[in-house]
Parts: structure tokens; sequence; C-alpha cells
């Protein structure tokens, strides 16, 4: 055998020989009908462990390439042959191989963890079930009949609920707008996909907060963006960061999330604010602000919108329901220059062929009732009482191992543990014990954080979870 696996290459060395096996299948080097090398004898011819070898062939089982018998050998999967001899899909090839990246491995163990019974979760951004405006839906949906066009809507979203949304950020944010320049999309998720997808292209460079949500996402790898980071601190970030960056790598787009930033639940000051749109006028950088919590704040003063300070036209303007609604309505929207929305709807189209009816006639009518000013009350007392009562809980349990910002509005509490921690280890301990959190590396560069949500559980729940990752986090230190 000439083949041998490069040790420079990240992939790892038994995938390597796997795809070198399953390409010599596809071509005729290894037979069909005969039995692959022994563990030990490919091992010696290759260089490598044994054990190397055996992970290799049990990743080609697993894909159901090649068949393992004790006493038999590892011979090629007869199933992957069919009676004309043609080759089953390499569907995990497949999975592995597309360009649109998975999330990552601990966020999705702990999506996964979660759905158990009895667990704890201060981990999911979202909205606690109690907290959701169900007995109005319904009262809604009881007293005004649906009489909707129920085939396709317009390529930006429903007329009516466009300008619903034009005098809500009037009226709640001072956002001067109107419906040609929304986009109704499916969350803020799929409006920060929109503009990454059809507005940058692969090599361009991008400004994230460090740490953010956006650091989290795949969505900017996939799509081949080089990301820069700036350091957030109690006020933000700073403004002469991202004159620095763009100095060095001509940043053509920054990401920020101004109020009650996700995770540190920091508030970008107003001077701040204000030198960040100088610069964004001066050097021609667009601003996508992603705003889902200002109106949660809890003393009923709302900041100024990066967008309702914009002059120039140089924001786009993210929001959504899903963190002062409900979660599984799917409305959010993007406000900025017709031309941009157009791109965007029609992106848009291509993908869904437009927003689904029914959520939209639903948000409309709960937007445009006194129901969501009495609902924002109610979501400000109930989250401050749960920011509060994990305050305290962190305060009396933890107070020696931990420091926490105390944030006005939002849903998200960022605490630094006071100690070197295995960060893995520690979300492990606590999954078992049946709590959830989201360790800081996921949101950045720094070590020694983590976020707790104190959106999603009620209010006698968090306490009995601080108790939880109080006995994870002796567990962790004392081994």
């Amino acid at each position: 055998m000439d083949w041998k696996p490069d040790r420079s290459d990240k992939k790892p060395i038994y995938k390597q020989i796997a795809h070198y096996i399953e390409h010599g299948i596809a071509t005729g080097i290894f037979s069909p009908d005969s039995t692959l090398p022994s563990e030990r004898a490919l091992a010696s011819e290759l260089g490598v462990n044994r054990s190397t070898i055996i992970s290799a062939y049990e990743y080609l089982h697993s894909l159901g390439i090649v068949e393992r018998k004790k006493g038999s050998g590892t011979r090629i999967s007869t199933n992957i042959w069919g009676i004309s001899h043609k080759r089953i899909p390499n569907w995990g090839r497949y999975v592995e191989d597309g360009s649109f990246l998975p999330n990552l491995p601990l966020v999705q163990k702990i999506r996964t963890e979660t759905q158990k019974d009895n667990f704890i979760n201060l981990a999911s951004g979202e909205l606690a079930p109690h907290l959701f405006p169900t007995i109005q839906f319904r009262e809604i949906l009881s007293r005004q009949p649906f009489m909707e066009n129920l085939g396709y809507d317009h390529p930006q979203g429903n007329e009516l609920l466009r300008e619903t949304i034009s005098q809500h950020v009037k009226q709640y944010k001072n956002i001067d707008t109107n419906s040609s320049s929304i986009l109704i999309t499916s969350g803020a998720q799929q409006a920060l996909h929109l503009i990454v997808q059809c507005l940058l292209k692969p090599g361009d460079a991008v400004a994230i907060e460090d740490p953010s949500y956006c650091f989290s996402l795949p969505i900017f790898q996939s799509a081949g963006l080089r990301t820069f980071l700036l350091p957030v601190d109690k006020d933000g970030v700073n403004p002469n960061d991202l004159i620095s960056l763009h100095k060095k790598h001509r940043i053509r787009m920054v990401f920020l999330n101004p109020d009650y930033q996700n995770p540190t639940g920091t508030v970008l000051s107003t001077p701040r604010r204000k030198k960040i749109l100088e610069l964004s006028s001066e050097l021609g950088i667009p601003i996508v602000e992603d705003d889902p919590y200002t109106l949660t704040t809890f003393d009923g003063e709302v900041n100024q919108t990066l967008k309702s300070m914009d002059s120039n036209g140089n924001v786009l303007y993210i929001s959504s329901l899903s963190k002062i609604v409900a979660s599984g309505l799917r409305i959010g929207w993007i406000i900025g220059p017709q031309s941009v929305i157009q791109r965007l709807a029609d992106a848009k189209q291509q993908v869904d062929f437009g927003h689904s009816v029914f959520p939209q006639w639903v948000a409309n009518q709960f937007l445009s009732s006194s129901y969501f000013s009495e609902h924002i009350l109610t979501i400000r007392k109930n989250l401050k009482l749960q920011r509060d009562e994990l305050a305290n809980s962190l305060h009396e349990l933890l107070s020696d191992e931990m420091e926490f910002y105390m944030p006005n509005g939002g849903i998200h509490m960022w605490c630094k543990i006071n100690k070197p921690i295995h960060e893995g280890r520690l979300l492990e301990e606590s999954l078992k014990k049946g709590i959830a959190f989201v360790p800081g590396t996921i949101f950045g560069s720094q070590k020694g954080y983590v976020r707790f949500t104190f959106g999603r559980e009620k209010v006698e729940s968090i306490r009995e979870g601080i108790l939880r990752f109080e006995d994870a986090l002796k567990s962790v230190t004392n081994t």
C-alpha cells in the first residue's frame, strides 16, 4: 500500500484511513467480495496504533460500509451493493461534508438533556411558559374570526402586520419607518441568516462582540466570513476597538446587541452609541442591531436604540416577539433601506415562499390591542422577580465562588467563577444533577464564565437549580 495518513492534516488519522478505504471500495482497489486487512496487519503497514485501525473500522461499520464479525475479520458490507451493483449513498459523508455547519456539540447536548423531566433549565434563552400570553391569545381567537386569504402573502410579509410593526416601533422605540422598509422573518435567527447570506461574501471581515450570542452561531463560518472580536465591558463595546479592527482587516459589517446584551446583560452607553454611529458613517460600515430585550427593562425606561439615533440609514434593525411574547410564534422583523429589504425578501421567498399567514394574523391582533402593553408590564414584573431570586441564590450559596453582573433587563445573568475550572466536567456534572447552564466559552474567548438564564424557570425552581449547581461545582473542584 503506497498511501499513508497525513499527520499534518487536522482530520483525525482514523478518519483519513476510513476515507481511504471507502475510496478504495468505490474505485475497486478493495474488491467487494474480499476481506479487509486485519487490524494488526494494517496498523503495521500504515505505522499507526492498532486502536486507530479499530476506530477506522468501527467508523466504517457505523456507516454500513463494512461488516465486522468476531473471528471472521472485517468484510465489505454486502448491503452497499444492490442487485444491480449500485452503491447506497454514504449518508455519513454527506452529513459531514455539507457547507452548512452544525451547532456546537455542547449546544446540542444541552438541548437534548433539557428535554428530560424534572430538569431545571437555566440555559435556554426563552421565556417560561407561564409568561406566555396564552389566555389573551385564546380570547383573540374566540372573539375575532380568521377571515384572511390562505394563499401566499406579500414577499415582505403581511402588510397589516408590517404597518402595525411600524406603529409599534414608533410608539415603544421612537423608530420612524414604514411598511415598505420592513421584512417579516421567522424570528431574529432567520433575519441574521438572510443578512449574512445575501449581503456578505466569503472572505469578508465582520466584527462581533466578545462575548456574544453571535460567537456561538456557525452561520458566519458556514458563509466563509472572517470574524473579529470587540471586547464587551460594563458599558458595551469600545468604539476605539472598532477603529483598530477596521484599519487591520477592513471590516464590512458590525453585529451588535446594545441592550441587555446576551450573555452579559450590559447596556451600550449613550456616548459609545453616538461614537459608533459616527464611525459607521465615517467608514461606511453598516451596523446590524439585534434588539430582542429593550422592552424588558425593569425600571420602565427604554433606551434609545441605535436605529432611532440613525439619521443616515446605516443601521439594519432586527427584533422579534420571541423574547417578549412567545418563542414558538416565530415572528421577527428586519427594518432597513428598501433596496436591502427587497433583496432579503427575494431570498426569503426562495427559501420558504414567505411567512406563514396564521401566526402573522395572530401577531397583528395581539400587537395592535391593549393586551400587548399589559403583557409587557407583566413580563417586566415577573422577570425582575426571577432575576432577584437568581441573584439572591447566587449571593447566599456561592458568594465566595462566583461574581455576577446584575442586569436591569433581559433574561440572562453573566457569572464569573473565581477559580480555574474545567467547563466540560462542570457541565457534565451539572447535567447529571438535573441543572443546565451555558458555559461561557460558547459565547466568547474568555474562560471561567457561565450564563444563567432566569427567564425560563419559575421563581420557586431557580433556587433549587443553584443548589444543584453548587453541588456540581463542589464535586468538580474536590476531584
